[in-house]
């Protein structure tokens, strides 16, 4: 097997630069505000210039989502390189849980409950919630695709096309919850063994 290409010095810089213009945007929002924040505060805040934030970033919306490309390699390579034994739902849950507690990791750079406040952020800026949905959805041909090829089919049928759709809505469902945790158990726990309606209140009678 042919290993891929090291990546060079200018691309380690880019993405590095990358990385430092999203990560203080996205403090700044979750201090002040989306709307609150303007391109021009974050280039001096990151010390780059306004045309810098625009070469990396086309919109303000992507500032806070930054990372499409590495989210659709995530979930591909969750279900193709997956452990022997493991099935498709239980490793992209495992997917999830990885992103998930990255990014309670990436909150405690802050001194304030991060991962609270950007749900809230993503929930009351209609831009976000549009741009966060759109972002993941993207994601569904790619997804979908490698799962059929996991499953020795040439092209997904509908039913693999529904459960990616499925599976791409969690985060959403996640960012919305008071309990991301427990949304994130709820939502993989629907997906691998379907839906008793009534079956969470009956537990909780019990």
């Amino acid at each position: 097997m042919t290993e891929p290409a090291p990546i060079g010095r200018r691309e380690r810089k880019k993405a590095a630069t990358r990385k430092h213009i999203s990560d203080i945007a996205t403090m700044m929002f979750l201090e002040r505000g989306f709307d609150q924040v303007s391109i021009r505060e974050i280039a001096d805040a990151a010390d780059v210039s306004p045309t810098t934030v625009f070469a990396h970033f086309p919109q303000k919306e992507a500032l806070v989502f930054d990372e499409g490309d590495a989210q659709r390699e995530l979930l591909v390579a969750a279900v193709r390189d997956r452990p022997a034994g493991t099935d498709i739902t239980t490793a992209l849950e495992a997917c999830f849980r990885k992103e998930y507690d990255d990014m309670i990791a990436f909150a405690g750079k802050f001194p304030h409950e991060a991962i609270a406040q950007f749900g809230t952020l993503v929930r009351e800026t209609p831009a976000l919630a549009e741009f966060e949905a759109k972002m993941w959805v993207q994601h569904e041909d790619a997804l979908a695709a490698t799962i059929a090829a996991e499953l020795g089919e040439t092209e997904p049928d509908d039913q693999t096309r529904a459960f990616c759709r499925f599976v791409l809505q969690v985060w959403q469902l996640m960012n919305a919850s008071p309990d991301p945790d427990g949304m994130l158990r709820a939502s993989f726990s629907i997906l691998e063994s379907g839906w008793a309606p009534g079956s969470a209140r009956s537990t909780a009678e019990d």
